[in-house]
């Protein structure tokens, strides 16, 4: 392939000139930079693009930090997130860090001298590590509230409220809480809402977990719930529910006539398990969307960035898994 130095050698120019002519065209001579277009193109050589962007930082990439591109959790996020970055004219790389602190953080270590900007989901980093890393490039958290840094969030009380409201009205007065990964935000902030739901609704909530935020976690929790007193569960996300519900079968107890079960976030097979997955529904494709544009919109304002999280609205979509209390069946 021809270098800069074969086109340089073409046109009689110095590499320099050549480098200029692409990275920075207003500093050539206008027919100069006409020329070295001209016999680049008839060599067959292609700028570097980010040797091009070394100069100016403008690289046209942002970063998108995932904590597990198997949960279909984000499948609808990276699609929002890759519209919103194609839009303005950005490349979208996703990095799945796979539920760890410490490859979250290699992750960015090569991520961060090639992008201009980065969202991170469900990030399982401390508060002061995600401030010692935005301090190098503009960031914007999602599920997650940092004080400082642009934030962009389900109303996750909102969302368990309307759970707890649900299954109260359906008779339930024991409710447990599968809990998620304990360096989850989300989690806290959802046992704490159906704390104070509970509180207002005059009903009983127990906590069990944590669990792994996977079908496998769901399984696993089965054992605990299946011998529990609770007649309804609310669990972290739709993973562990699904897998609640299969290990609950296992167990000889049916859903929801023996307990009623709701997921978290309305992923894609919410709806085509058997029974049908009641579940509060996260806005999760507007996630994405808003993240990248608040990103975007950070990296070009000359004023401080908007750090009030903005929060997005979680709506109760009822299903099969929820019904009435009945005396559980002995097993």
């Amino acid at each position: 392939m021809p270098t800069i130095y074969d086109v340089a050698a073409a046109c009689g120019v110095a590499p320099s000139t050549v480098s200029r002519a692409f990275s920075r065209p207003g500093r050539v001579n206008a027919e100069t930079a006409a020329r070295i277009r001209q016999v680049a193109e008839e060599m067959g050589y292609r700028a570097n693009p980010l040797a091009r962007a070394l100069p100016t930082g403008k690289t046209s990439l942002l970063a998108l930090v995932v904590s597990d591109v198997t949960n279909p959790f984000y499948f609808e996020i990276i699609r929002g997130a890759e519209i919103a970055a194609t839009e303005a004219d950005y490349t979208l790389l996703v990095a799945d860090v796979h539920e760890s602190a410490t490859a979250e953080r290699k992750a960015l270590e090569r991520a961060l001298p090639l992008v201009e900007g980065v969202v991170l989901g469900t990030s399982r980093m401390s508060d002061s590590a995600i401030r010692v890393m935005a301090q190098q490039r503009p960031t914007v958290v999602l599920n997650r509230v940092i004080t400082g840094i642009p934030s962009v969030v389900t109303d996750n009380t909102r969302g368990v409220r309307r759970a707890v409201e649900h299954l109260a009205g359906l008779g339930h007065t024991t409710i447990g809480y599968v809990a998620g990964p304990e360096a989850s935000w989300a989690d806290g902030m959802r046992w704490r809402g159906m704390r104070e739901a509970a509180e207002q609704l005059d009903v009983r909530v127990q906590r069990v977990g944590p669990f792994a935020p996977t079908l496998a976690g769901g399984v696993e929790a089965a054992g605990v719930i299946a011998t529990s007193t609770v007649s309804a569960v609310v669990a972290y996300n739709d993973l562990v529910a699904i897998g609640l519900m299969r290990g609950l079968a296992a167990a000889g107890l049916r859903v929801p006539r023996d307990v009623s079960v709701v997921g978290f976030d309305d992923i894609f097979g919410a709806e085509l398990c058997s029974p049908a997955l009641t579940t509060v529904a996260a806005p999760l494709t507007a996630l994405g969307t808003f993240a990248v544009q608040t990103l975007l919109a950070g990296m070009t304002s000359r004023t401080p960035p908007r750090v009030r999280p903005a929060l997005l609205p979680a709506e109760l979509v009822v299903r099969e898994s929820t019904a009435k209390r009945m005396r559980r069946r002995r097993t």
